[in-house]
Order: C-alpha cells, then sequence, then structure tokens
C-alpha cells in the first residue's frame, strides 16, 4: 500500500507541477496582451524555473523582454527558444516587439544562429510546397489581425469591422480550395516536409471551415496528431468546433461565444465543467480561468454551470 501511495502522490505532485507552469504562462501572456511588459517579463522567469522546454513560450518571453527594454534577458530567452527548436526566421524578422534588437550585434548572430539551423532542417522539406503554405498562412493570419483591431477600435458590430469579416471570408474560400487540393493529394503534411509554420496553416485553414469541411478533415488531422504530424492542442479547437457545430456540448472550452444584448462574450455550451482543466492539459492547453481572461471572462465553474441550460438555449438561438 506504501509504494502504491506514493506513486499516486508522485503523479499528483507532477501533474500539479504541469499546471502551476502553464498558469503561469497564461498570466504572463494576459500581462503581455495590457502591455504590462514589466510584469510579464517577471512572470515568464518564475515559469522557467518550473520548466525549460517551450520554445514559443520562450519566444513570446522574449518579447515581452524586449519591449520592457530588458535586451539582454530578450536575447537569452531568443536562443533559449532556438535551442528548443523555435526556427521561425520570417517572423521573428517582421515581428514589430523585437524592433529594439536591431542595432545590437547579437541580433544579426542569433538570425545568422537560426538560419544555419534552417539550412539544416532543410534535407527533405518540400520548399516550393513549404512557401505556399507559408504564403496561405501570412494571408490567413493578416486579414485576422486586421480584423481584431477593428473590433477593438470599433466595437463588435461596427461596419469597419463587417466589412473586414466579408473580406476575410472571400479570402477563406480561396485558401480553402488550395489546402483541400493538397490535404487530398498528399495528406496531412507533417512539420518534417514543410516545416513548423507552414504545417500549422493546415489546420488554420480547415479550422475557419464550413462544418462540413470540418468533418470531412477531422480524422485526418486525429491520424496526424498520432504520427506526429499535427499538433493535439490544435486538435482539440477543431474537436470543439466540429462539437458545437453538430448540436454537441464542447470538451474543451476553446469557443467563445458573443451575446449582442449584454455586449459580454462567454464559453460555448461545455460538457463537464468541473474536469475541462483535466482535458486541456492532457492536450497541452492552459487552464481555462487564464485562456477566457482575453475575452474579458471570469471563469466561475459553479455560476457557469447554473447558467449552462441558458447558454444552450442562446446558442440554438443563434443556429
Amino acid at each position: 500500500m506504501k509504494s502504491k501511495l506514493f506513486l499516486l502522490l508522485l503523479l499528483t505532485c507532477f501533474y500539479a507541477f504541469g499546471q502551476d507552469y502553464r498558469s503561469t504562462i497564461a498570466q504572463a501572456e494576459q500581462l503581455y496582451n495590457i502591455k504590462n511588459y514589466a510584469k510579464s517579463t517577471s512572470k515568464y522567469k518564475e515559469a522557467f524555473t518550473i520548466e525549460q522546454k517551450n520554445s514559443n513560450d520562450y519566444y513570446n518571453a522574449a518579447c515581452s523582454a524586449a519591449l520592457s527594454g530588458k535586451k539582454d534577458l530578450a536575447f537569452e530567452w531568443l536562443n533559449q527558444a532556438l535551442k528548443n527548436g523555435w526556427t521561425n526566421l520570417q517572423h521573428m524578422k517582421s515581428d514589430t516587439d523585437l524592433k529594439t534588437l536591431h542595432t545590437d550585434k547579437k541580433w544579426d548572430k542569433l538570425i545568422a544562429a537560426i538560419q544555419q539551423e534552417i539550412d539544416k532542417g532543410a534535407v527533405g522539406i518540400d520548399k516550393p510546397l513549404q512557401a505556399e503554405l507559408i504564403a496561405i498562412y501570412n494571408d490567413d493570419q493578416t486579414i485576422r489581425q486586421h480584423y481584431m483591431t477593428a473590433l477593438k477600435e470599433f466595437g463588435n458590430q461596427s461596419k469597419q469591422a463587417d466589412s473586414i469579416a466579408k473580406i476575410m471570408g472571400y479570402k477563406d474560400s480561396i485558401n480553402l480550395i488550395k489546402v483541400k487540393d493538397i490535404l487530398d493529394k498528399r495528406g496531412w503534411v507533417g512539420p518534417n516536409k514543410v516545416g513548423a509554420q507552414a504545417n500549422m496553416t493546415l489546420f488554420l485553414v480547415i479550422q475557419h471551415s464550413d462544418l462540413e469541411t470540418q468533418q470531412k478533415y477531422l480524422p485526418m488531422m486525429r491520424e496526424a496528431v498520432k504520427n506526429k504530424n499535427a499538433q493535439s492542442s490544435a486538435l482539440a479547437l477543431l474537436e470543439d468546433r466540429v462539437a458545437l457545430g453538430e448540436g454537441k456540448k464542447q470538451i474543451y472550452g476553446s469557443q467563445i461565444g458573443y451575446d449582442s444584448k449584454t455586449t459580454k462574450n462567454y464559453v460555448l455550451p461545455l460538457e463537464d465543467p468541473d474536469n475541462v482543466d483535466h482535458r486541456r492539459e492532457e492536450v497541452g492547453l492552459g487552464p481555462i480561468s487564464e485562456y477566457v481572461k482575453t475575452w474579458d471572462i471570469v471563469w466561475n465553474v459553479e455560476e457557469y454551470k447554473l447558467m449552462l441550460s441558458e447558454i444552450e438555449k442562446q446558442k440554438k438561438k443563434t443556429n
């Protein structure tokens, strides 16, 4: 009994340990979003005393450090991102968060080091396909950045946001034709064939598509996750979208609704709210309480459960 109890305690400690890291990272991201870069940097420091292996977290931390004037720390974290596999050089060069680093001698050395890693990993990369997918990625993300800016500046129901949404819909339809052709001919191409950014494009475009298309490619993405050709955290978002589209409850709480009457956001119908963080942790997502802060939602599971029937009614009205 003692050995079994010890194992249980050990597993519980490891789970809490992982949760603590993701929770701290989520807090750092939230502080970045409200432009409190100094506190965001401190939170990232705190997180990295727990875990030191996520390249995206190191990169985002470097952005906060650069914006708070801590150039040496920013370079340190960018190098850690590189050591952990971060090689999105095109994004780094165009990222305005890092603009203050460009005149430093360390910048050119870092660029050269990343390029060297890219060249090493280029063996077996389908460069024409990679270039096509990265172009689609930039098209997909740029219009969404414009849309989010319009939402913040003019509001959810504004003419400006509506106009950009129409352009976004048109671009999505063109990009979907291209991505469907790739998936049908080549399958869910992994990062070993096109690189991480180009690989993520496949998910993004399918995520933004209609329900029938999502249903068609969901099994393909599930298989891709098993083969390490797609991320489980990305799959979770697609699982939620399909579930809601089919009239079911979402599993991971990734999908957010908007009530035009109250002008407030809310978590769309969620299965078993008490255990959502356990499910999110399994696929590499942080706590829902931190995730929903982006939409100014304060997560209270007991209140949510009381409101759930009303939220389900609201969703049926909008379908």
